[in-house]
């Protein structure tokens, strides 16, 4: 059962067109065949072991919603999670600091929702501090001796990246003593240092020891020091998305070499055990992955990513290092419609009505609608299907007594409210609006 709140995130994404970040189980479908594998792989990163993985689909296949579906599971699992959308100026894929600084921004855990990273290390120091007074040695109320004592077991648990990151501890030794010396705004300046942020202020890196801003190097062995931290504050690890990787497809051939370079590179540093704790995820669609825009300009890249996927579909391996969405059909995206139906239907204020007007039968029937007008590509048509399901028809039979969909409504899908690639399904550049009665 969905909690009230749950239901109305659900219900306020679909309605403005987007993917619900949240109980994402409640509209999975099609899914049941990736479970038990990507369990199995979860597993192995709670164990301290690291996994990457490519998903591949056509746009509108739910790419976007499987990771957040995957990310959902993840957090129920103890994961921090993050998820990042590659672009070709916001975050170009080869510039590893700017992925950096997007990851931790983005960065989310089970009872923080965007934003966790300060709790994070802020939780990080408490079991440090913890782990020190279990030792016996150290009066709680000496308050300098406990900042010595965890500032020595800070180092013994960096260790490893102290080596190839110094400044990553540097950071936390001075965010932990603008803490104790009840100077916020300095602690808040390094810790957004330590995140990647730009232009943070020098008086506060001269305090912390550091100095410049995280590059292109830094960025990966950063991420080394956040995955400590992560496990050392009890989380199971960090699930990773980088999403809509096939947009490097777009840039300069000299950019998009060094953006595969960089894919490539991320593979290699986490098959060599280089990040204990990371569940890497990119998505994709089939063009980058076997055109020669994409990954197979990089034959190094193409050999670690390839995959068989001239079988049948049915016999796709989902322990493999890329996995394929099915395409939806007339009848998932029928299922996919009950299923919004059902849920806003057990809260609503008109309950009967929802179930009375807003039959299978038209639920089927709109995503028919749908479909049709653009271009019969189901595939395409979910998220405007759903977005029409909610905002046109549950939300008028819900408010209005009088409203029936069969007598009242007509599907209007303006090209405005499409993106380029629904715009391009449904032939209507130049067109204003397209009308289909029900």
């Amino acid at each position: 059962m969905i909690s009230p709140q749950r239901r109305q995130e659900i219900i306020d994404a679909l309605r403005r067109g987007t993917v619900p970040r949240t109980s994402l189980d409640a509209l999975a479908v099609g899914l049941e065949r990736f479970e038990a594998a990507l369990e199995e792989e979860l597993r192995k990163v709670v164990s301290g072991g690291s996994v990457f993985k490519a998903v591949r689909g056509e746009y509108g296949c739910g790419k976007t919603f499987f990771s957040r579906w995957l990310g959902d599971r993840a957090r129920k699992m103890g994961f921090a999670t993050s998820e990042v959308q590659i672009s070709e100026t916001e975050t170009p894929l080869h510039r590893l600091e700017t992925v950096y600084r997007r990851l931790t921004e983005r960065l989310a855990t089970a009872d923080t929702p965007r934003g966790a990273m300060r709790n994070l290390v802020d939780g990080w120091f408490f079991t440090l501090e913890e782990d020190v007074l279990a030792e016996g040695t150290i009066d709680p109320g000496d308050q300098s001796r406990l900042l010595e004592r965890t500032g020595e077991l800070l180092e013994q648990r960096l260790e490893k990246v102290n080596r190839a990151a110094p400044m990553f501890s540097a950071a936390l030794r001075g965010y932990r003593r603008a803490r104790a010396e009840g100077d916020p705004g300095t602690a808040e300046a390094i810790l957004a240092w330590l995140s990647g942020q730009p232009n943070v202020a020098a008086a506060a890196k001269r305090l912390a020891g550091v100095k410049g801003d995280i590059d292109h190097f830094g960025a990966l062995s950063f991420l080394q020091g956040v995955l400590i931290v992560l496990r050392d504050s009890g989380q199971a690890g960090m699930l990773l998305v980088l999403d809509e990787v096939e947009t490097i497809q777009r840039v300069r051939g000299d950019v998009r070499d060094k953006s595969l370079n960089a894919l490539r590179q991320w593979i290699d540093e986490v098959d060599s055990g280089r990040f204990p704790g990371l569940y890497l995820v990119i998505t994709g669609t089939p063009a980058f992955f076997d055109g020669h825009q994409g990954v197979q300009r990089l034959e190094p890249l193409a050999q670690r990513l390839h995959v068989d996927f001239q079988t049948d579909a049915r016999f796709d391996n989902p322990r493999a290092v890329q996995i394929r969405l099915p395409a939806f059909d007339l009848e998932r995206l029928s299922m996919v419609g009950r299923k919004v139906r059902d849920i806003y239907q057990s809260h609503a204020a008109a309950p009967e009505r929802i179930g009375r007007l807003c039959d299978d039968a038209l639920v089927r029937d709109l995503a028919l609608a749908v479909g049709g007008k653009l271009g019969g590509k189901v595939g395409v048509a979910p998220r405007i299907y759903l977005k029409k399901l909610v905002a046109d028809v549950l939300d008028r039979i819900d408010q209005f007594a009088d409203f029936d969909p069969r007598a009242h409504y007509a599907l209007k899908i303006d090209e405005a409210e499409l993106t380029g690639i629904e715009r391009q399904a449904m032939g209507a550049a130049g067109v204003d609006q397209i009308e289909l009665e029900l």
